[in-house]
């Protein structure tokens, strides 16, 4: 895939969720969301593995700083929802469309930002660490997750906990490790390459920056051009 490409898949990915049946009983209704969210997550799978293809740390910075301001809209504005109707995350999965989107949204999005942590650490720092508003975004949406029953098994079932020690929001413990480091190097781009691309990348938002101010410059009136 190249660069427009990845953008539109990852986008699609944070703002879609996974669909459960129209009728259901409450009881049931988390099992069978958990069952799509198995599937959900291999399509996430499959998006980290063509944003890692692409093989290009600039290229990669680009992306993930557009997807994390998408991302972070979504769990703000999905957490207010939840927050509104006092949906409890240890509660029956709601059966409210605009509930469901909400909720499928913050267990999506959290799980799917702490993949992106892991497998580009230094990135994800790089915009995370100054925002005191994501940090807060993603503590309570790792809170909730953690209650939802959702990643008590399977697979993902570790994000969480890795994710909040990557991120320094849970103290590490003695044997933590970034699984993704050791295993998939090729995944960390060495110091020099990194530092090399935050430049280039600071240079051309500086040159955009600076070609909007242009284009919002003070304009000539007709009367004026007249005299």
């Amino acid at each position: 895939m190249d660069y427009f490409q990845v953008c539109t898949f990852l986008f699609m990915l944070i703002l879609s969720r996974s669909i459960t049946a129209e009728k259901q009983n409450p009881d049931s209704g988390l099992e069978i969301y958990k069952k799509l969210f198995e599937v959900k997550r291999k399509d996430q799978m499959n998006a980290l593995k063509n944003l890692i293809e692409l093989n290009d740390v600039n290229q990669q910075y680009k992306i993930i700083d557009i997807m994390l301001k998408g991302l972070f809209k979504v769990l703000e504005d999905s957490r207010a929802i939840l927050i509104a109707a006092d949906v409890p995350p240890d509660g029956p999965f709601p059966q409210d469309e605009k509930l469901k989107d909400a909720y499928s949204h913050v267990v999506e999005n959290t799980a799917f930002f702490g993949d992106v942590v892991l497998r580009f650490p230094k990135i994800v720092h790089h915009y995370f660490d100054r925002n005191s508003n994501w940090n807060n975004l993603i503590r309570w949406g790792i809170g909730f997750c953690n209650q939802t029953g959702v990643f008590d098994q399977g697979s993902h079932s570790q994000v969480l906990g890795l994710m909040a020690q990557e991120l320094g929001i849970s103290e590490k413990s003695p044997d933590y490790r970034n699984p993704f480091k050791t295993d998939h190097s090729e995944f960390f781009p060495s110091a020099d390459t990194f530092q090399k691309a935050l430049r280039e990348e600071e240079k051309r938002r500086k040159k955009e920056e600076k070609r909007k101010e242009i284009r919002k410059g003070p304009r000539i009136s007709r009367s004026q051009s007249e005299l």
